[in-house]
């Protein structure tokens, strides 16, 4: 199926969680926010969220420092 992740179409297979999704994007160890379609979906529920057919999602790297 086809998403849009930080703006760019994207093929992922069906039935992805935005676990799997940040795994296959190489960010899953790293500390990141996740949006769904203009909604923040908490780290804890990562595993647990099926993405659909045409959602958005943006993905935000957090940055360290003062």
């Amino acid at each position: 199926m086809q998403i849009q992740l930080n703006g760019e179409p994207t093929q992922i297979p069906d039935s992805c969680s935005i676990e799997q999704l940040l795994e296959r994007a190489g960010l899953g160890q790293r500390r990141v926010a996740v949006e769904v379609n203009r909604e923040v979906v908490p780290r804890s529920r990562h595993g647990e969220h099926l993405l659909a057919e045409g959602d958005r999602v943006e993905v935000v790297h957090a940055l360290g420092g003062g």
